[in-house]
């Protein structure tokens, strides 16, 4: 059945096959559309390098109109990422635009683990260790790092 989020979903993913962002990438399930697995790779110069990290985006018949439900399928210690994997990310939020499809998301969240937003916490404890002990957090950063290579 298409339907106008089902073929947006379809140009979406073409856009990602054909000129993917660095470091992201991202394709719908194959028996579901609607249901993407995506990959982001951790920046480099961050304490998340070399980490491989796995996320799951749920769309409905509302998108491009109100964005995918995210979340790290992967471990995370960030700032900005609850304890459930999901993220606290104004752009999936309150400042959604149509405009954005699922580069753009992906590359936002690629950006938000370079630049942490420890002001709108998600998870309290890694937004005080990234304000007040950058060396604790980069430690646990670390082990999250670690783990994704074993997923």
């Amino acid at each position: 059945m298409s339907t106008p989020s089902r073929r947006r979903l379809m140009k979406d993913f073409r856009r990602l096959q054909n000129d993917p962002p660095g470091g992201i990438s991202g394709a719908p399930c194959s028996d579901n559309i609607m249901l993407w697995n995506a990959v982001i790779f951790g920046p480099g110069e961050t304490p998340f390098e070399d980490g491989t990290f796995q996320l799951l985006l749920q769309f409905d018949e509302t998108y491009p109109n109100k964005p995918p439900t995210v979340k790290f399928v992967s471990r995370m210690f960030h700032p900005n990422v609850y304890a459930n994997g999901e993220l606290c990310l104004d752009i999936l939020q309150n400042r959604w635009s149509p405009t954005y499809d699922v580069a753009a998301i992906l590359t936002s969240i690629q950006s938000l683990l370079h630049d942490p937003n420890p002001n709108s916490p998600a998870n309290a404890e890694a937004a005080n260790l990234y304000r007040e002990n950058k060396k604790e957090y980069t430690r646990r950063v670390r082990e999250i790092v670690e783990a994704s290579w074993e997923s």
